[in-house]
């Protein structure tokens, strides 16, 4: 499935160099089998995949947009043709379930469904402005340009950001996380199958040497970067610092209200999708279930419901033993300042996957706004429950969290959710949906500390941010002169 040493990906071709730093060696969160080694690349790698970047933009840039769309027609078949080996090196390197991989996979075609309708997206405007003068503007690409993606989405995350890159006339370099290195190059592989010229998409491994290489380059105009918050701020100053135009996704602590009247069944399913899928590890995950008065009866509901899924086959695994160690530390102080841990997920060990990382869906009960369940974001598969007499209440605790990702409500009263939509100080609002994830065109983008930059990353604030506008002002006389002759 994979290779030993996983490559770089520069001008068409898989590069290994094994005098570069040798990180530690890559063991699947599913069951500790062995998977290979990242070679970490330093900033003579990181130049040469930009040389071959900007080689390759010389002629990328000048082919009409309609004619560049069509390599991510190709990509889109091609992907949808081998999702399930796809879905297989997802699952091996960074412990989902199949199902979630593949699911994941597809989310990111829907994107390259998008930029592949570039050519209805990228016409400009024009408007005459006075007797015989024109103003219009036309998008240009912006150069080399980067993204530098998470472990927890290693298909989707890099397909958020790369094809309307390209799509719009750049070449791009991709700086996986090094948890999860193998995926991207098999993406490499089916874009170079689909025609996209060599160079006009590069992957450079490594750790933050890397990172800070791609950043500090002066010939990389604009990078994107998905990851926690304080590395979110981190990555955009530096890239800022070297005159680069920077979009930053960070953490998140998305809160799910519930009130009275909400349908139990839908609640009690929807909430736990939201609270395990991914094995909790995606910043739109609930965190903080805050219950408005009494909801007793849609909590039991939602703790059977956690209690029905089976860890290694319906919850996936735990990215690293550091992480899982990190999120029962969450559990164990929890139940030691006297929360109820009414259902505990540590301790798992699935059949036939004893070497692997998990936590079961765990339940705590109970928390108040000080402790470190209701303000951290544990990136694991645990639910807290903080109890409040009313919405109000409940939306003076989401909207004093640092982040705004995602605020969720569960009811069935129109006036209800609409009164909690305007209130809530989050950049994606759920109404009876955990994971209120947009569609394109409606880009996907928190608010306060979980961005840092202008606009989205998908959708159509993708477009202004992967271009740089040209305003042409325009004057011509009525008398033509046959300038030929």
């Amino acid at each position: 499935m994979t290779s030993t040493i996983a490559s770089h990906h520069i001008g068409g071709r898989r590069v290994t160099d094994t005098s570069l730093r040798a990180l530690a060696p890559l063991h699947s969160p599913v069951d500790g089998a062995p998977l290979g080694v990242v070679h970490a690349g330093d900033t003579t790698l990181v130049d040469s995949a930009v040389r071959s970047a900007q080689k390759a933009f010389q002629n990328w840039s000048l082919v009409p947009v309609k004619d560049r769309v069509q390599v991510l027609y190709r990509f889109k078949a091609i992907v949808e043709a081998n999702i399930g080996d796809l879905a297989k090196q997802v699952t091996a390197e960074n412990g989902k379930t199949t199902a979630e991989s593949a699911a994941g996979i597809q989310r990111g075609v829907e994107i390259v469904e998008y930029a592949a309708s570039l050519p209805q997206l990228f016409a400009g405007e024009i408007l005459e402005v006075s007797t015989g003068v024109d103003c219009y503007t036309r998008r240009f690409p912006l150069g080399v340009v980067a993204g530098i993606t998470p472990f927890n989405f290693p298909a989707m995350v890099p397909m958020w950001m790369f094809p309307m890159a390209i799509a719009c006339g750049n070449s791009f370099i991709l700086k996986p996380s090094e948890q999860v290195p193998f995926t991207p190059l098999l993406l490499a592989d089916l874009l170079k199958e689909s025609g996209l010229p060599d160079g006009v998409f590069n992957v450079v491994q490594g750790d933050r040497e890397t990172v800070e290489a791609v950043l500090d380059h002066p010939g990389i105009v604009a990078a994107a970067f998905v990851g926690s918050t304080a590395v979110a701020k981190a990555v955009y100053d530096r890239g800022i610092a070297s005159n680069k135009r920077m979009l930053t996704l960070g953490g998140a602590k998305n809160h799910l209200i519930v009130v009275p009247d909400a349908d139990p069944v839908i609640t009690a399913k929807n909430v736990v999708s939201s609270a395990v899928g991914c094995a909790g590890q995606r910043c739109m995950a609930a965190s903080v279930l805050i219950a408005v008065g009494d909801c007793d009866a849609i909590i039991s509901a939602v703790e059977k419901e956690m209690r029905s899924l089976a860890c290694g086959t319906e919850v996936g695994a735990i990215i690293s033993a550091k992480a899982k160690q990190r999120i029962e530390g969450y559990i164990e102080r929890a139940a030691a300042h006297g929360a109820k841990v009414r259902l505990d997920g540590r301790g798992q060990k699935p059949a036939g996957k004893a070497g692997g990382n998990y936590v079961a869906p765990t339940l705590i009960d109970g928390i108040t706004v000080e402790d470190e369940c209701a303000n951290d974001e544990i990136f694991g598969p645990v639910l807290s429950v903080l109890r409040v007499k009313t919405l109000d209440e409940a939306l003076a605790i989401e909207n004093a969290n640092p982040y705004g990702n995602a605020a969720c409500i569960y009811t069935t009263s129109g006036a209800t959710a609409r009164y909690f939509e305007m209130k809530a100080e989050a950049g994606m609002i759920g109404v009876n949906i955990g994971v209120p994830v947009p569609r394109d065109p409606f880009g996907f983008g928190g608010w306060n500390a979980s961005k840092f930059g202008p606009g989205d990353i998908t959708g159509k604030d993708a477009i202004a941010f992967w271009t740089k506008t040209k305003k042409v002002t325009a004057k011509w006389t009525a008398k033509s002169t046959n300038w030929m002759s």
